[in-house]
């Protein structure tokens, strides 16, 4: 089997409602996300073609992630956010680099890729993956 990662970076922002240290506040974050995906190869010596994963992920990414700001559903702040017509995406988790993780994994497995795990670094030196239990 082989194993294949994909990096693609977007900025947004959050908030993590009841933390008690500074995440608290509305902040933004430069990130970048690593799809893995696994499998054989097909009949042009590839996995997945990372201009396909670049495309459809890469596209879904820049519309629903980048420059949004990512709360959890029940924030307050959401329907204030979205009558002043600023671009919110509300979840319904809170919106934390590990569930961002499986946010973003889920969609890729959806669109049909092998995909293994998803990496999300909010900072250079910070970040959640998260794999399926198998």
């Amino acid at each position: 089997m082989f194993r294949v990662t994909k990096e693609l970076a977007f900025c947004f922002g959050h908030r993590l409602m009841d933390y008690p240290g500074k995440c608290r506040q509305l902040h933004g974050h430069n990130a970048t996300v690593a799809v893995t995906v696994a499998g054989g190869l097909n009949a042009l010596g590839m996995v997945v073609d990372f201009a396909e994963l670049r495309r459809r992920i890469g596209d879904w990414i820049d519309r629903t992630l980048d420059h949004k700001l990512i709360l959890f559903r029940g924030d307050p702040l959401v329907p204030v956010l979205r009558d002043l017509g600023d671009p919110v995406l509300a979840i319904d988790d809170h919106p934390t680099t590990e569930n961002l993780a499986k946010y973003i994994f889920e969609h890729v497995a959806g669109e049909g890729f092998p995909v293994v795990e998803v990496t999300l670094w909010e900072t250079p030196t910070s970040s959640a993956t998260y794999a399926p239990e198998r």
